[in-house]
């Protein structure tokens, strides 16, 4: 078996972590947990954490987390795939950048497919399954990611995404995004 990579934190984790710390609350989802920062963080201001990740190595790492919070739960899960529930605040920190031969992407920690953005458009074809009505999500994307998709993605599947913050670097700018949905009259 391939050991895959767990994704360590790193600028977009921390920006991430500060809006977890914000908006936790009631019963959160974090898809794609990778080390669990976010998980750990939203543990200290909600009622009930589920983690989930494709990786499996990843849900090991934070499976005796579990003895010693009762209200964290963790599973592997495709995204929303064995996911059950709706959550008041789902938080999903993406693999985001575009394919690029040149670059190693074999390593689905960071690869979001061909343009960045192929994973985010399935999390938010699925999100509504899962999202309360008053609920959010905290999401991070690159301006490589094709950004221009991943908001008329949101759009067309009845969400909005406020930007809250972002970080400048000479090759990419990363965005924390709050996803709410779209109040129908």
């Amino acid at each position: 078996m391939i050991q895959e990579e767990i994704y360590q934190p790193d600028e977009d984790s921390f920006l991430l972590q500060k809006y977890v710390e914000k908006y936790s609350n009631g019963k959160v989802l974090d898809v794609g947990t990778g080390s669990g920062i976010q998980a750990i963080t939203a543990l200290k201001y909600a009622n009930e954490v589920v983690a989930v990740d494709i990786n499996e190595n990843a849900t090991q790492l934070l499976k005796p987390l579990e003895k010693l919070h009762e209200n964290l739960k963790v599973k592997v899960s495709d995204l929303f795939n064995d996911v059950d529930g709706k959550f008041d605040i789902i938080i999903f920190n993406p693999p985001y950048l575009p394919y690029d031969p040149d670059y190693d992407i074999n390593n689905a920690s960071i690869c979001g497919g061909f343009l960045g953005c192929e994973l985010i458009q399935k999390f938010l074809q699925n999100l509504d399954n899962h999202l309360k009505d008053t609920g959010i999500s905290l999401i991070v994307f690159s301006s490589l990611s094709n950004q221009d998709k991943i908001i008329k993605e949101s759009k067309r599947n009845g969400f909005k995404i406020t930007i809250l913050e972002y970080i400048k670097f000479p090759f990419e700018t990363i965005f924390v995004g709050k996803i709410e949905k779209l109040l129908m009259n």
